[in-house]
């Protein structure tokens, strides 16, 4: 199992946890993004950078992720590519995405998107608290708690 993150608009406070999680566990974090990322020195944790473009990143995430990894990221497309290959998706607030969500999240976004085109200003996600980062990290744990074998004497 490995981590993937779309980490173009992942919060620095969400990527601080995921680094500490790849050393603790020794499990590996790869980000994805179309800028050069600084990341800790460690042979856990890595990362990718794509060229600018469109979804660049989501689709070498999309190409690299293999059933059950997990992928942060709030992107909605991207999530349900990640679900259809059998990936997790957990987004930076600390909600998964499933088979069982994201038909729904996919409408609602498209809506979304229908409104601003048609000018109307649909406002935006409410600004990033600690108590998003707190859920993030609780479903973090929980989750590598369930699919991580500890290495004996860990």
């Amino acid at each position: 199992m490995q981590i993937w993150v779309d980490a173009d608009a992942c919060p620095a406070v969400v990527k601080e946890t995921l680094y500490r999680a790849a050393r603790r566990l020794e499990i590996n974090v790869t980000l994805v993004a179309n800028q050069f990322l600084r990341t800790p020195p460690s042979p856990f944790i890595k990362s990718i950078q794509v060229p600018a473009g469109f979804d660049v990143a989501d689709a070498r995430i999309v190409e690299l992720v293999v059933a059950g990894d997990l992928v942060i990221t709030a992107d909605i497309p991207l999530a349900a590519a990640v679900l259809d290959k059998g990936g997790h998706v957990l987004d930076p607030r600390g909600n998964w995405m499933s088979r069982e969500n994201i038909g729904e999240r996919l409408t609602m976004r498209d809506a979304m998107d229908q409104l601003r085109s048609a000018g109307i200003d649909t406002g935006g996600p409410a600004p990033y608290s600690a108590r998003d980062s707190n859920a993030f990290a609780g479903q973090l744990d929980k989750f590598l708690a369930r699919h991580v074998k500890t290495r004996p004497g860990a």
